[in-house]
């Protein structure tokens, strides 16, 4: 109950928080302003789909100071710091910032081959050679993929989703969502963090730890909790106490099954 009170009493120190992040990431010019508070209060900087349209404003050096003249957030925006809020007092741990998927730059092609990390694993795990969807050889069309989740192999690329064994969602509330730019890049393609899976099924695991969902094809669920909690100490990310809790016992199940 205590978590509970605290964060409810402290939504505008939030709203400076989600502030200053939002000003971080905008592109300024200097011809024109950071932020404009139009004529109907609301604060728009440049990542606002109406920044452009808004002619009538005051204009600002930053969001956290709009707000603190009177202005308001696009609803939105404000929609999605209610809601991340939330999730964030139900899981019992801080709200830092928002999570945006794009700060979070993935299937890169660091190597400038034009194949990017997503077709570079597929050429790396496939059991037999591949065939592209062209003669650039960019992006690989079909070959022969092994899927421990569902512990079923599939032959086309589009059946398969290259998830993050440790979602860049549930990593953003975890620690990450103080990394800088390149070090979310970073771990976003990493390749300990990289496992070519069904689709159908990354997209049921979503953004879920190992407390919350754990792969149908049980033979292969105790390597899978021990990658996630190698990439989790790689990174230096802490589990939330009640997630803790979970993931002690399902390291101590795991270990009496060996």
């Amino acid at each position: 109950m205590k978590a509970v009170t605290f964060f409810r009493v402290v939504p505008f120190s939030l709203f400076l928080v989600l502030a200053i992040c939002v000003d971080s990431m905008a592109a300024i010019s200097s011809s024109e302003p950071k932020v404009k508070l139009s004529s109907s209060g609301i604060c728009h900087d440049q990542t606002s789909a109406s920044f452009n349209r808004t002619k009538n404003y005051q204009a600002f050096d930053s969001v956290a100071i709009c707000i603190e003249q009177g202005g308001r957030l696009p609803k939105a925006k404000t929609k999605s710091i209610d809601k991340a809020t939330d999730e964030a007092i139900e899981q019992g741990r801080a709200f830092v910032a928002l999570y945006d998927r794009s700060d979070w730059p993935h299937w890169l092609d660091s190597d400038k081959d034009c194949q990017n990390t997503r077709h570079e694993l597929l050429i790396k795990t496939s059991t037999k050679a591949v065939a592209f969807k062209s003669d650039k050889e960019c992006n690989v069309l079909s070959g022969q993929w092994y899927d421990p989740y569902s512990n079923e192999t599939f032959t086309l690329s589009t059946d398969l989703d290259l998830d993050h064994i440790v979602p860049l969602k549930f990593a953003h509330g975890r620690g990450a969502s103080l990394w800088s730019r390149n070090q979310k890049a970073l771990f976003a393609n990493d390749s300990e963090n990289l496992i070519l899976a069904q689709a159908s099924l990354n997209r049921q695991k979503g953004a879920k730890g190992i407390s919350d969902w754990l792969p149908p094809n049980h033979q292969y669920r105790c390597e899978y909790i021990t990658h996630f909690n190698k990439v989790m100490s790689k990174y230096n990310l802490a589990y939330i106490p009640s997630e803790q809790r979970i993931v002690n016992r399902l390291v101590k199940a795991c270990s009496k099954a060996t």
